[in-house]
């Protein structure tokens, strides 16, 4: 329908109501606070994201040098119990080496002891270690104790005890004859050999020769 305006006047426009924005604002504040908030949210997420992967790295590390620390310790355990037994082996034939080499030498040491006391003979030796175990008889009970003396005094001889010492009931010569057993310890080599008796020196003469008459 058309409308047709007689009176000639314009008609005055209708007037705009003005927009109200306070009430918008806490609106935006609030959304703007939660847009920040989320990206504080997110920065703190990512960071700390960031820190466990590196923790979780660190630990995955650490779990593979713990691994290759037990391997380690398992060889250097492994070294030790081969070491202990290869010394085991070396202290067993250095000290055999010691006993085949030390067997002449107790011999002859025993020997020249004997050689030094008369009426005394030995018919047992048997040695364990440096324990040694001596049988034998004499014909008084002087050269027993005699022969205990000698050892002694000999440096390669310690702990010397008389274990046994009585009259023979079954000799059948008619001499009179005595049995004993004694213990000896072997001294260590330092000690023996600084304090190996020296060989009796001959027996000096008794009366000078006779000066020649000229």
């Amino acid at each position: 329908m058309i409308r047709i305006n007689l009176l000639g006047q314009i008609r005055p426009k209708a007037a705009r109501r003005p927009v109200d924005t306070g009430a918008a604002l806490p609106i935006v504040f609030v959304g703007a606070g939660l847009v920040l908030g989320g990206l504080v949210l997110g920065y703190i997420y990512l960071s700390w994201q960031k820190q466990l992967s590196a923790e979780n790295d660190k630990i995955k590390a650490l779990k593979a040098q713990k691994t290759e620390l037990t391997g380690i310790k398992a060889q250097v355990e492994e070294f030790d119990r081969q070491k202990k037994t290869l010394q085991t082996r070396v202290d067993t034939i250095e000290k055999l080496q010691r006993d085949r080499t030390g067997g002449q030498e107790l011999l002859d040491m025993v020997a020249n002891t004997v050689s030094r006391t008369e009426n005394l003979w030995l018919t047992d030796l048997s040695r364990k270690g440096n324990a040694l175990n001596i049988q034998g008889a004499s014909a008084s009970i002087n050269s027993v104790a005699n022969f205990i003396t000698a050892m002694k005094r000999s440096g390669y001889f310690q702990k010397v005890e008389i274990e046994e010492s009585k009259q023979d009931e079954h000799a059948t010569s008619g001499v009179q004859t005595y049995t004993f057993k004694l213990n000896a310890e072997i001294a260590p080599p330092t000690a023996a050999s600084s304090g190996q008796a020296k060989p009796a020196s001959a027996p000096a003469q008794s009366a000078a020769a006779p000066a020649k008459k000229g």
